[in-house]
């Protein structure tokens, strides 16, 4: 026989004492969650926020240079070039050849005493090369150029260099002939032995390459492999292999994918070493199965109403996917597109392996030139002795995110763009 309950003591009654603990513990827990959850966000953005501020303080360094100004009488110096050499290929062996890098130097120690050539920089002559190319006239008169310091000048003159340095900055200051500036060699020149002379171009063009390689196969290719898995592979044994395979081979480590490219791409197909096309290769399989396992999931996505209706209007099976599942299943795959492009654009493993860790003084002129694209050259500065690489480094880690999110614009705006379609 069931025990009746009177109503004031029901369980459903909010007023009893027990129900109110009950409510207050709950709503406790709710908060104490949503607590938690703020402060893993605030967390996360001061991590993110310290990261940005760090680079961009030390990167910012890394986009000038120091400069002073050398006069110097190449008239007197005996450069014997002729006008008509200076607008030919050959303007820069035969200035070489004519001694002027010597020329540069006596010129420093004529202008700023014993030790002057320790004031300009090793490639300071190369800007007095440029110079002369563009204005001829030089030859034959005095001029003043503004040439780079070096390291150890460059570094004093920031604060941080040795007395012998800082005095030297301090007397160079004094007669003004010091400068600082943005240096926009750093945007248009490649790599160099010498910190202030080295650039960013020669590997943010190999990425560039190396990137178009990456999408241009691995984005065709994985999108029809998903749409087969999904539209008209069978489902047997054989096909769920291949999902299994390709769902592990998006978690393996990408040295491996780097190892594959060495014995398939190099050693068997004799492809060139440290090309942005076998760069693009690795990196295609590498990012592959991303792609397709979130083409799949994009093509699931597609309510099954859509092929339907377009059956019954007379679509054939092949109209009824590229005509209206893919067009939907867009922004899904553009999604998982960028996310792969993304790891492809940060990956130096794999491309250590295949030969992109040369010293690379002349940008990539095509995709089977040799190439480093900017993770490795990061790479590289970072392990460099010198202390004025690590500015450069800093200063490539914010090139490197500043294509990372010109990328990842370009590809949430056409993802965006599908999707207002839908």
């Amino acid at each position: 026989m069931s025990k009746i309950v009177p109503l004031d003591r029901a369980p459903t009654d909010w007023k009893t004492e027990a129900m109110q603990r009950r409510i207050r513990k709950r709503y406790r827990r709710e908060r104490v969650f949503h607590l938690l959850g703020m402060g893993a966000v605030v967390l996360s953005a001061a991590f993110l926020a310290f990261l940005i501020i760090t680079m961009v303080i030390s990167g910012a360094r890394g986009f000038m240079r120091t400069e002073v100004a050398l006069p110097i009488n190449l008239a007197s110096a005996g450069i014997k070039v002729q006008a008509e050499q200076l607008h030919t290929r050959g303007a820069d062996l035969a200035l070489a050849g004519a001694g002027l890098e010597n020329s540069v130097k006596a010129a420093a120690v004529q202008a700023f005493g014993e030790g002057g050539e320790e004031v300009i920089s090793d490639k300071a002559w190369l800007v007095v090369r440029d110079a002369i190319k563009n204005d001829p006239s030089l030859l034959r008169r005095a001029a003043t150029i503004d040439v780079p310091v070096s390291t150890k000048i460059d570094q004093a003159a920031r604060g941080d260099g040795t007395p012998e340095a800082e005095a030297i900055v301090a007397r160079l200051q004094k007669g003004g002939a010091l400068r600082s500036g943005f240096n926009p060699d750093f945007l248009r020149n490649a790599d160099s032995t010498d910190p202030t002379a080295v650039g960013i171009w020669g590997a943010l063009k190999g990425s560039l390459l190396t990137m178009l390689v990456t999408l241009l196969i691995a984005f065709p290719v994985g999108v029809l492999s998903a749409i087969y898995l999904e539209e008209y592979a069978p489902k047997n044994r054989w096909t769920d292999l291949i999902e299994v395979s390709i769902n592990n081979l998006a978690a393996v480590p990408s040295i491996i994918f780097g190892l594959l490219g060495l014995a398939v791409f190099l050693s068997f197909m004799n492809l060139p070493r440290s090309a942005p096309l076998v760069g693009g290769l690795t990196l295609a399989l590498m990012i592959m199965p991303v792609i397709v396992i979130a083409g799949r999931n994009a093509i699931k996505a597609v309510p099954p109403s859509i092929r339907d209706a377009a059956l019954g209007i007379g679509a054939s099976r092949i109209q009824v996917v590229f005509h209206h599942v893919l067009p939907l299943a867009l922004p899904g795959i553009l999604t998982g597109t960028i996310i792969g492009m993304a790891r492809a654009l940060g990956e130096t493993a794999p491309l250590l392996l295949i030969g992109m860790r040369a010293f690379i003084v002349t940008p990539p002129g095509g995709l089977m030139d040799p190439a480093t694209v900017l993770p490795v050259q990061i790479f590289l500065w970072s392990d460099e002795v010198s202390r004025g690489f690590i500015e450069k480094t800093s200063a490539a880690i914010i090139v490197l995110l500043a294509f990372l999110l010109a990328m990842n614009g370009l590809a949430i705006y056409l993802r965006n763009k599908f999707e207002t379609r839908w």
